[in-house]
């Protein structure tokens, strides 16, 4: 019986599609969430501990966009090249049409270092156990994945911002090309704050 390449290939990326931005387990199980105010309004008797919590959490703030339900708002990514004098690329996300993202990939020179930062924002509630995951494809295949501890936050009107770690892109003729990615913006309970997809383009230049 003959091997089927291009079934298999089908078979994984529809594979890839389903289960590749799911967190890798940890064997972490995570506290059960308390509130902000059940957070603040405990341990009042100890005077260090309070001045703690508000160095550490800050003053509460009323939800930076009210209508929106989500706890955790992503806002935009950036992708910062290091070493270069160019200019970090802008992805918004907030109120953005998604779907076209993959459209218009970013170009990346080979062999150059970057990394990405997600700007967000949290309301309401802290947030814990956040994670950035993205899986990155090339014709269909996933070529890699990345499944990053953001950490947690507490509210704020001004947007948090994670800085990944540096990355070098890809080089060499086959790595050349352009790559999806499929991002989500989850935490350890597996709640999805955002999913997206876009793309870049690697190559020999900074010519677009």
């Amino acid at each position: 019986k003959s091997f089927n390449h291009t079934k298999l290939k089908k078979k994984m990326a529809e594979k890839g599609d389903n289960d590749d931005l799911v967190p890798e387990d940890t064997g972490f199980k995570p506290p059960a969430p308390k509130s902000l105010d059940e957070i603040l309004n405990a341990d009042k008797d100890d005077p260090s501990l309070e001045n703690y919590k508000k160095q550490l959490l800050g003053n509460t703030v009323p939800p930076v966009f009210p209508d929106n339900p989500r706890n955790v708002i992503v806002q935009k990514i950036q992708i910062e090249f290091l070493g270069e004098s160019r200019e970090p690329a802008n992805i918004q996300l907030m109120d953005a049409d998604l779907s076209v993202l993959k459209k218009s990939p970013i170009v990346i020179k080979e062999g150059v270092n970057y990394r990405v930062k997600v700007f967000f924002y949290v309301q309401r509630e802290i947030v814990a156990g956040l994670r950035y995951i993205n899986c990155s494809y090339k014709m269909g295949i996933r070529v890699a994945k990345d499944d990053l501890m953001v950490g947690s936050y507490p509210p704020k009107a001004e947007p948090h911002v994670y800085s990944s770690p540096a990355q070098e892109a890809p080089s060499g003729m086959m790595a050349r090309g352009t790559y999806t990615i499929k991002s989500r913006f989850t935490d350890d309970d597996r709640n999805d704050f955002l999913s997206w997809e876009w793309a870049i383009k690697i190559k020999d230049s900074w010519k677009d």
